[in-house]
């Protein structure tokens, strides 16, 4: 007699979250085996021009960082295929839209499975800044981008986080790195002009930032969850003594 499976149990946590690492694991060789992102950069596809290039591009751009490709490559194909502004706006579309499609991805299928591991001091404290500062977390996230975009759309996903601060958030926090690599792209041809040089700059700067708000984020996050232990040890020295005292 076989068993027989419920749409519960099809449907169930557990059964969610295999199904986001199987769809995460597709998407990551289908990367490997077809490289989506040579094809944008070529101008797939070649039959199309002007705005219906760039929406297109927009809308491939959002599916591949859903799919785990990385946006630096993809912010400068668009500034080498379509110039400064309409790279620039199919590349923050397509931001928006990958994050969009992650975030939907992790909440309706990971939230749930994964919430009851959330369980380390660390992983509390994220955990908590996101639910609770979920705006201005995702900001500084987006503006210092040290964190990889993919771990940062589920991280927010798997948190209380809302939609709206999130993908707001994202919009804004990914303007200024967005448009220096797009600039980058559509000066590549001229490394030694000062667009180049200035957008350059800038991406080095960001990065030099990020890693430093990251070491700093680190030892905040520390006493954080320092501060919100049980029992730290001088309380436990402390307590013995506040007790005979009051006796």
């Amino acid at each position: 007699m076989g068993v027989g499976y419920s749409p519960r149990m099809l449907l169930s946590p557990k059964a969610r979250l295999a199904y986001l690492a199987v769809i995460l694991l597709a998407a990551g060789v289908s990367v490997l085996l077809f490289e989506p992102q040579r094809l944008l950069s070529a101008g797939w596809p070649p039959q199309l021009s002007g705005a219906g290039a760039v929406l297109v591009f927009g809308l491939a751009y959002g599916v591949c960082t859903a799919a785990l490709v990385p946006r630096p490559i993809l912010n400068l194909a668009a500034g080498a295929l379509f110039g400064t502004q309409a790279g620039f706006a199919a590349a923050l579309g397509g931001t928006v839209l990958g994050a969009g499609l992650s975030f939907a991805l992790g909440r309706t299928l990971g939230q749930e499975a994964l919430r009851p591991y959330v369980r380390g001091r660390w992983l509390r404290a994220a955990d908590g800044q996101l639910s609770r500062h979920g705006f201005r977390s995702m900001l500084a996230i987006r503006l210092f981008p040290g964190m990889p975009f993919a771990v940062a759309n589920y991280a927010a996903a798997v948190s209380r986080m809302r939609y709206a601060p999130f993908l707001l958030a994202t919009g804004l926090g990914s303007v200024p790195n967005t448009l220096a690599y797009v600039v980058a792209g559509s000066q590549a041809t001229s490394p030694t002009s000062p667009a180049f040089l200035v957008s350059t700059g800038f991406i080095v700067l960001s990065a030099s930032v990020a890693a430093v708000v990251g070491w700093r984020k680190r030892h905040r996050l520390r006493e954080v969850t320092a501060a919100a232990s049980p029992a730290s040890p001088p309380d436990a020295v402390r307590e013995p003594a506040e007790t005979v005292r009051s006796r």
